[in-house]
């Protein structure tokens, strides 16, 4: 591939309740978001150069405001799905256990056995947290929502503290909602 053909893919933080965190987006599709001080942040970025043969610098693409739009109305506890265009390249395995994890409902969470078992591999289950760690689109693709087997919080690249704000952001979400929703609801006027 000639220099001049070379994909640019924009990179930019984003402010987040949570904390800074780091994008990075071609044009139409979000191919990271991640949280700057992430152990394996480096290796993410140079698995998204390999993956489109691409060069990452600092710059703005229209996702970057569809992104903010909707971080902004999830931490307001007003979006529990996310509809920003993604581009995750990874092997198919990965790319199973990551479609997965956008089919965990907002407010709820798993295990990596229940993951394992969704997917058909019921005895993948290292190889399901190994993937679960390697998603590079944090908060969008929930890998949050997967806890251990006993029901105690484990692994996040965030760190176990953003974790449990991320559900219990969610937690509430729901239970606003079931409450906007349910037969108190209309008696309430909401």
């Amino acid at each position: 591939m000639s220099p001049q053909s070379v994909v640019q893919v924009a990179t930019t933080e984003i402010g987040t309740p949570i904390g800074a965190m780091i994008a990075a987006a071609s044009e139409t599709h979000l191919l990271l978001f991640e949280f700057p001080h992430r152990r394996m942040i480096d290796t993410q970025f140079e698995r998204v150069r390999r993956a489109l043969d691409c060069e990452l610098a600092p710059g703005d693409s229209p996702v970057f405001a569809m992104l903010r739009a909707q971080l902004d109305e999830y931490f307001a506890g007003r979006r529990r799905e996310f509809t920003v265009p993604l581009h995750t390249p990874g092997t198919p395995f990965q790319m199973r256990v990551w479609a997965e994890l956008q089919r965990i409902p907002c407010g709820t969470t798993t295990t990596y056995a229940r993951v394992a078992e969704a997917i058909g591999q019921p005895n993948a289950v290292r190889a399901v947290a190994r993937a679960n760690g390697d998603n590079r689109i944090a908060i969008i693709i929930p890998c949050h929502r997967v806890i251990g087997s006993n029901g105690e919080l484990v692994g996040y690249g965030g760190g176990l503290s953003r974790k449990r704000k991320l559900l219990d952001l969610e937690g509430r979400a729901e239970a606003l909602s079931l409450f906007a929703d349910g037969p108190t609801a209309a008696r309430i006027g909401l």
